[in-house]
């Protein structure tokens, strides 16, 4: 069977460069996939996938049903979003839409989604039980996959499989990891209330953006002490907002920032660790304080078995020279993630690097670009861990 998914893989090549490069050249932001869902749908439909479109709201979902001998249902999901950045690519196919790009390999996942979906069509006497394709919008504002299983597309669903690029690995390799793959991602709001007055007289105020300082440095230099070195924490404030005039001392200041963590016990206590250190800052010099902390999705755990499953088919495919496992999480995040407290699964690495290149530029940079031989080495690593889950 791995033989024929590949001459499948071959066969269809080209085509599936031809719709990496179309979803490339036409990006839609989280919530507006409108484009790429009908394209999604019409490719799905084409090989005889019934396609359902808004779903998640503007997502899609395709059925292969099997032969109906194995109750068990197998979910493949691929995201569609793109960021809002400007292409610097100069690439025949870059982004025809200004300060739009698909700078996260996302139409790569879905070109790896949908030619996943044409390879097990052609095979599906061979698969005993339903797959279900699920192209989600907006996973790069980590809602996507909500909506997705607010409209039930996880409902039955045994197992669930996944795929991210990896610029930092070569074109045709995979990568595979056991248990955490990303971080959960946390959104922190703090509010930081003093006293206006005369930047001439600072002792007459209460200086918020000076606490505001404070409140930053003193949050990083905790984490470095207070927090075990071995279960990492990554607080940045990307954030501040504060201040009417060069003169005037301000009187309330905002940060924003993001909180990364890999274990569950560390990230339930940390809402808490934030808010006394706050506090106790701003009570210090005087200064009130409101804190938010809003928890977003949680870390991607690999399941066990399905990632020794992917592992295994890979090596298959490729030779183990071309599988790493890899050996630390991402402290990215991955609304993957929201999938698995519903069923089991794994997201692989998909190594998209050049090989000749000194540089390959990183995920959400203006200048990021794919090697597309990798586009065949997902989609058969899918395709035929697929096969291999009811065949093993």
């Amino acid at each position: 069977m791995l033989t024929q998914i590949k001459d499948l893989a071959t066969q269809l090549a080209p085509r599936l460069i031809e719709i990496r490069r179309h979803i490339h050249s036409h990006p839609e932001l989280s919530g507006q996939e409108y484009q790429t869902s009908a394209f999604v749908a019409g490719v799905l439909s084409s090989c005889g996938i019934h396609a359902e479109e808004g779903v998640g709201k503007t997502g899609v979902i395709g059925e292969l049903p099997g032969t109906g001998e194995d109750n068990r249902i197998l979910a493949i999901r691929t995201d569609m979003d793109a960021l809002p950045i400007e292409e610097c690519t100069g690439l025949d196919f870059a982004s025809r839409q200004s300060g739009i790009m698909h700078a996260c390999g996302h139409d790569v996942h879905t070109t790896v989604g949908l030619g996943t979906a044409m390879i097990l069509s052609e095979i599906a006497g061979e698969l005993p039980g339903k797959v279900r394709f699920l192209f989600q919008p907006a996973e790069e504002i980590a809602q996507g996959a909500s909506w997705m299983v607010k409209d039930r597309v996880m409902e039955n669903i045994s197992a669930i499989l996944g795929v991210h690029v990896f610029p930092s690995i070569p074109g045709g390799s995979i990568g595979v990891r056991y248990g955490a793959l990303t971080a959960a991602a946390d959104d922190l709001e703090i509010m930081i209330i003093g006293e206006s007055g005369h930047g001439a007289r600072p002792h007459e105020a209460i200086d918020a953006i000076w606490i505001a300082s404070q409140v930053v440095t003193t949050l990083q230099q905790a984490i470095s002490r207070t927090q075990n070195p071995l279960r990492p924490v990554v607080l940045t404030i990307g954030k501040i907002n504060g201040g009417r005039a060069p003169n005037v001392i301000a009187d309330k200041v905002q940060l924003s920032g993001t909180v990364r963590s890999l274990h569950p016990e560390t990230r339930a206590q940390l809402p808490n660790w934030i808010e006394q250190i706050v506090n106790s800052v701003c009570h210090s010099y005087g200064a009130k304080c409101q804190v938010s902390y809003k928890q977003g999705v949680p870390s991607v755990q690999n399941d066990y078995n399905l990632t020794q499953l992917l592992q295994s088919a890979a090596e298959e495919a490729w030779g183990s020279d071309r599988v790493q496992v890899l050996p630390e999480p991402s402290l990215g995040a991955e609304d993957f993630s929201v999938y698995l407290q519903h069923a089991p699964g794994s997201m692989f690495r998909l190594g998209v690097g050049y090989k000749e290149k000194i540089l390959n530029y990183p995920l959400h940079h203006p200048l990021f670009d794919v090697d597309e031989s990798a586009i065949i080495t997902g989609v058969v690593t899918m395709a035929y861990t697929a096969y291999k889950y009811w065949h093993q």
